[in-house]
């Protein structure tokens, strides 16, 4: 008779498991909207923390999880955000103590891996961005790292994740909630209300993440941009900002077709009837090219591999300089090549329930 597998804490690590999820970003929320139902269909059980930061609580909520608000944003000083890292890992660690939970698992929450540590609970951590600088924290505090296939070996080596402890799939994260998504022909409405008619064409864009710790720079470019779609009278502009300060900010531009949103838009949907994307992160441009909709960077920081992947695949255009904003396509989209890549959500399934071994 085999043994049973055990947790660091000497528990029996038995078949069905109490997973905790930490949502830590809004990006998180559509990612495990996609994979919780799968982990409860294996039969395991699932609690859910969320960090009240950008759009996350608001987007949990409308996907009808249940969640405990813990933590918020520390700002955009690095002194803050260490703060806010550890006093929000206190917080984590108070309340998952006692709760007996198998796995803590999320999409680089630094202070769920730090919480995870404290209370001897196994951590996976999923990350697709190679120039983070804190994965120097949550690779060496994991059990598990999870990456894309294209992910270099050298960042997991700088950062601290031993090769017995990397799991990788094909593909991107997008791919996971995305492969099979289907546009809901109701979303017009929507767009309607907001003032967007079927006959103007749809640029929605994403402005930098300029407090995020891999984004410590201006990006005068981003300002360009939105001078130029500004001066398109056929063009509507959705411009989803990030913080409210940003909100602020930006509608103080003179723009009679830019659209800031108050409330939280299903950003698939968003997507899908959008004729251009441009983005200066990265999740968004990687949603567009899931879902086979134009898409631009411009994003001023260090590339993520697997955004050249989808540059040299033709799913992506870059814009680093002025001239680049020429070859925009300001247009009504003529169809879409969406991925659909359907293994991508087994395969991330599988590797983060694969057993740990003693």
């Amino acid at each position: 008779m085999e043994s049973a597998l055990l947790t660091t804490d000497h528990r029996p690590l038995t078949t069905v498991m109490l997973i905790w999820i930490d949502l830590a970003n809004s990006p998180h929320v559509p990612f495990f909207r996609a994979l919780v139902p799968e982990f409860e269909r294996r039969g395991h059980e699932v609690l859910l923390t969320a960090r009240d930061f950008a759009q996350t609580v608001e987007l949990a909520r409308a996907a009808s999880f249940e969640i405990e608000v813990i933590g918020g944003h520390g700002g955009g000083r690095l002194s803050g955000k260490a703060g806010n890292l550890l006093g929000r890992a206190a917080q984590l660690a108070r309340w998952a103590r006692g709760r007996n939970i198998d796995l803590a698992v999320s999409h680089n929450s630094y202070a769920q891996a730090a919480a995870a540590r404290a209370l001897s609970i196994r951590c996976v951590t999923l990350m697709d961005y190679e120039h983070q600088p804190a994965n120097h924290l949550a690779f060496r505090l994991a059990s598990r790292v999870i990456v894309p296939r294209a992910f270099p070996d050298s960042a997991l080596r700088r950062f601290g994740a031993r090769e017995k402890k990397v799991r990788r799939y094909a593909g991107t994260k997008e791919d996971v909630y995305l492969a099979d998504f289907a546009p809901d022909p109701r979303f017009a409405e929507v767009l309607d209300k907001l003032g967007v008619k079927s006959e103007d064409v749809l640029v929605v864009v994403r402005p930098p993440a300029r407090e995020a710790l891999y984004h410590r720079f201006e990006n005068e470019l981003f300002d360009e941009l939105l001078e130029r779609l500004c001066a398109h009278a056929s063009v509507k502009l959705i411009l989803l900002a990030r913080t409210e300060a940003q909100r602020a900010l930006y509608l103080s531009r003179k723009c009679a077709n830019i659209i800031l949103p108050r409330e939280a838009l299903d950003g698939a949907n968003l997507i899908a009837h959008a004729d251009l994307i441009v983005s200066a992160g990265g999740t968004m441009n990687r949603e567009a090219a899931a879902l086979g909709v134009p898409a631009a960077t411009i994003y001023a920081g260090q590339w993520a591999a697997i955004d050249e992947e989808l540059v040299n695949e033709g799913r992506l255009l870059r814009i680093s300089q002025r001239e680049d904003l020429d070859s925009l396509p300001l247009r009504k989209k003529a169809g879409v090549n969406a991925r659909r890549s359907l293994h991508v959500r087994d395969e991330v399934a599988d590797l983060i329930l694969e057993p740990f071994r003693p």
